[in-house]
Formats: C-alpha cells, sequence, structure tokens
C-alpha cells in the first residue's frame, strides 16, 4: 500500500534549490551535534553525568533527523512523493520513540541537577555510572517498546485514505484508518502520559525543589545553579511545544491549514535539532570553552 504526503511535486529551480537546502539543513544538523558529542568524549574534565546526558540527547537529534531527511530529500527528488505505509508506519515508531527518549532524557538531566544541587555530599554515590548507563538504556528503550506496540496493531489496520496530510509520519496516520480502535486509543493514551506527561511533570518537580533550596542559599549558588538549569528549561519549553501540537493533530479532527503543518513540520525538522547544540554549545560554560578552542583552531588551519 502506498500512500501520497503532503509535499507537492517541484521541477526546475525550485527542485535544485530545495534539495540543496535539504542537503545542507542535514549535514548542519549532524555537525552541530556531532561535534559537541565528539568533545563530551574527547575531553576527560567533560566526562560528568551532565554532560553525558547532554551528548545522549544530541546524538538522539542525530537519529531524529536522520530517520527523516533521507525520506524528506528522496520526496524532493521525486516527481509523485509517496511511502509504502510499513515505511510510513516504521518512520513514525522511529519519530515518535526518539520524541519520548527525548522527554526522558530531559528528566534525568533534571534529575542529576537536582541530587547535584540539593544532595550534593550524596552526588558521587547516587549518580554512579552504572546508574548513568541504567537511565539511558531505560530512556531509549521503554518509549520504543511501548511504541512497538502500536506500530504491531496498526500494521494490520484497513485503510480508506491514501493521502496523508503531512511531510513526516506523525500521529496523523490514523486518519487514514476506516476506523480506530478504543483499545489503541486508550493505549495510545496512556503511552503519552507515561513518556511525556510524567517526565515534564517529574521535570518541574525537580526544578521546584532546586529554587526552592537555591532562594535560601546564596548568590553564587543560585547563579551557578541558573548556569546549568536554563538551557534544560529552555530545551523543555522548546520541545514541548512541539510535542503538544503533534498532539493536538491527533485529537482534533478539524483540519490545520497547509501552511501550519508545513511551519511546524520544520520546526520539527530543523529548528529543533540545531536548537539544542547551540543552546548546549553557548550557555554551558565548559562545553563552550572546549567548542570555542575547536572552532578557532579550525580557523587557523585555514
Amino acid at each position: 500500500m502506498l500512500v501520497e504526503t503532503l509535499m507537492r511535486p517541484l521541477e526546475g529551480e525550485d527542485r535544485f534549490n530545495i534539495t540543496y537546502i535539504t542537503i545542507d539543513a542535514y549535514i548542519l544538523i549532524i555537525c552541530s551535534n556531532s561535534t559537541i558529542v565528539c568533545l563530551t568524549v574527547i575531553h576527560k574534565n567533560l566526562h560528568e553525568p551532565m554532560y553525558f546526558f547532554i551528548a545522549a540527547l544530541l546524538l538522539n537529534s542525530v537519529l531524529y533527523s536522520t530517520a527523516l531527511y533521507p525520506k524528506i530529500l528522496t520526496d524532493v527528488l521525486s516527481e509523485k512523493p509517496i511511502i509504502s505505509y510499513p515505511a510510513c508506519l516504521f518512520q513514525y515508531q522511529v519519530a515518535h520513540s526518539l520524541g519520548g527518549s527525548e522527554f526522558l532524557l530531559l528528566a534525568a538531566m533534571s534529575y542529576d541537577r537536582y541530587v547535584s544541587i540539593c544532595k550534593p555530599l550524596q552526588y558521587p554515590t547516587i549518580m554512579t555510572k552504572t546508574n548513568i548507563c541504567i537511565l539511558l538504556v531505560v530512556a531509549w528503550i521503554l518509549p520504543a517498546g511501548q511504541l512497538a506496540v502500536i506500530s504491531g496493531v496498526n500494521s494490520d489496520v484497513k485503510l480508506c485514505k491514501f493521502h496523508f496530510k503531512g511531510i513526516i509520519c506523525n500521529s496523523t496516520i490514523s486518519q487514514l484508518y476506516c476506523e480506530s480502535s478504543g483499545v489503541i486509543i486508550i493505549y495510545a493514551l496512556v503511552c503519552f502520559i507515561n513518556l511525556l506527561i510524567l517526565p515534564v511533570l517529574f521535570i518541574l518537580f525537580t526544578y521546584i525543589r532546586i529554587f526552592i533550596i537555591t532562594y535560601r542559599s546564596g548568590r553564587e549558588v543560585r547563579r551557578k545553579a541558573a548556569q546549568t538549569c536554563l538551557p534544560h528549561l529552555i530545551v523543555l519549553i522548546n520541545f514541548s511545544c512541539l510535542g503538544s501540537f503533534d498532539v493536538l493533530l491527533f485529537q482534533m479532527e478539524t483540519d490545520f491549514p497547509k501552511i501550519v503543518r508545513l511551519i511546524m513540520s520544520i520546526q520539527t525538522m530543523l529548528y529543533h535539532p540545531l536548537f539544542n547544540p547551540i543552546i548546549y554549545g553557548l550557555k554551558m560554560k565548559e562545553i563552550y570553552k572546549h567548542l570555542r578552542k575547536f572552532l578557532q583552531m579550525n580557523v587557523n588551519v585555514l
């Protein structure tokens, strides 16, 4: 079964320009995120839980972009942008699993900051390498496992529509079905609570606790807490807005205008994967120092 996407066929100069922009965007995302990941691996003073979680978050963006951009480039070069239904389900599975992983990674980062600031004496015994590995594995495996159930059940669902209103396969894929299973809808709601609502509530709880503790402490403690926590909160707010739009697409029966869908798709595919390395590269002092040295060294070579 083939499904036609929202992307319209392009010709001539338009096709060349969009192809050029798509390839450049993908390369920029890979390079910007991978650079900080490599710096974290290379420099020993970045071998701390907080930087490992940041590296995992940026690696998540690389995987997310890799799941989307090759198909988008294929659509740009095709006379008629289509995708097989199994491929669409796979893209849905990967994209949403990595989206859930992002929230869980942000929750792990907030817990790391909470222990570091509120329980500094217990920090070395709590944030051990084993516990860090467990948190990372859970952040990637749990969303994939839960969403695989939805993808598996929907693989045999009968389709009544074959025109997909989106550039990427998101939650609106359910609009293609002849009828929706009530059990799957309830299960999807449980996944939504587990992978989005609970992590966000946990993050808010930890940062409220951090705010209360630092408010009672000195000015220097408040400054250091703000320096490390603010980037995480900015990334959380940004990604939560994008995630909320995807939920609205699933819940609301009214169609959004094509331009709105296009803008939000671009936000998800381009803005957010580039937003993370910019925030962490500029706002995290230690990462910024190594990044600046790396860029200066490359400029001198050129």
